[in-house]
């Protein structure tokens, strides 16, 4: 019998019905050896009824498991960049907040250009437009945003998405480490599981680089059993702060405070 819990909006500032078929998405890569998903129960617009993951303390081995398993989950691939999960489409939703997948027909051509309109100056125009960026400030943005369209910094995949034949990798796109749980199910031979996603189709080295944000336990455990089933492209270190840069934006349109001036600090050293 599966221990579940709800989460409502009756407010329509939540995408309860894009995060369960994110899950479900998610949960396609688990016959093949990716990470463990919470389990969706029943899904409607206003209620979300998921698995309640039971947790345990984290440990070296299940950091390793992790690791091996995230880079099986990237492999299922997406099917273009920003690619939403199977059976939705449209914005995932914090508190009222928009983060956009892309439909097919606008697809962007490289990993640059879509991280730069939907992940970078998306969120950098909400806070122009509330007053909260200034015109200098959103001028450093929009610089590396250019940047960005050119192909500057865009990479290979990781190894095992670039052998799935998959341009784009199929990520949870909110990977901080409360969303990775320690799972204490000893059925679960990945040793963790995956809640609250934001799912699209994007670079591996988002999740990653996610991961490290606001630290996670035996983090570089995790990154050596990924590189060892998965290699990750040459320069990898060099650009974790810049897909680190958009998570920090959403936290400033949500949160305010220092967050906006931590992500022109990371910002300015890719400009």
């Amino acid at each position: 019998m599966i221990t579940s819990f709800s989460k409502h909006d009756f407010g329509g500032r939540q995408s309860l019905l894009g995060e369960a078929a994110a899950l479900r998405w998610l949960a396609d890569a688990e016959p093949a050896g990716g990470l463990r998903v919470a389990r969706v129960v029943s899904a409607r617009a206003d209620e979300l009824v998921e698995e309640r993951i039971k947790t345990c303390l984290p440990t070296r081995d299940a950091a390793e498991r992790i690791g091996r398993a995230l880079a099986v989950t990237h492999a299922a691939g997406a099917p273009w960049w920003g690619a939403p999960p199977a059976g939705w489409d449209g914005a995932y939703l914090i508190d009222g907040t928009p983060t956009s997948t892309v439909g097919e027909a606008d697809a962007p051509a490289s990993w640059g250009a879509f991280y730069a309109e939907y992940r970078v100056m998306a969120y950098v125009r909400l806070l122009v437009d509330r007053g909260d960026c200034v015109p200098r400030e959103a001028a450093v943005f929009e610089k590396t945003a250019e940047r960005l369209c050119q192909g500057v910094w865009d990479a290979p995949q990781p190894f095992l998405v670039r052998e799935s034949g998959c341009t784009a990798a199929r990520l949870h796109g909110d990977l901080w480490a409360g969303n990775l749980l320690w799972d204490a199910d000893s059925a679960n031979a990945t040793g963790g599981a995956l809640i609250d996603p934001m799912a699209h189709g994007g670079h591996a080295e988002t999740d990653l680089a996610m991961l490290a944000l606001f630290g996670c336990p035996y983090l570089q455990v995790i990154l050596d059993a990924y590189d060892e089933v998965s290699p990750l492209a040459d320069g990898w270190r060099e650009r974790v702060g810049l897909h680190q840069l958009s998570p920090m934006l959403l936290h400033a349109v949500l949160f305010g405070g220092w967050f906006l001036d931590e992500a022109l600090m990371i910002v300015r050293r890719y400009v």
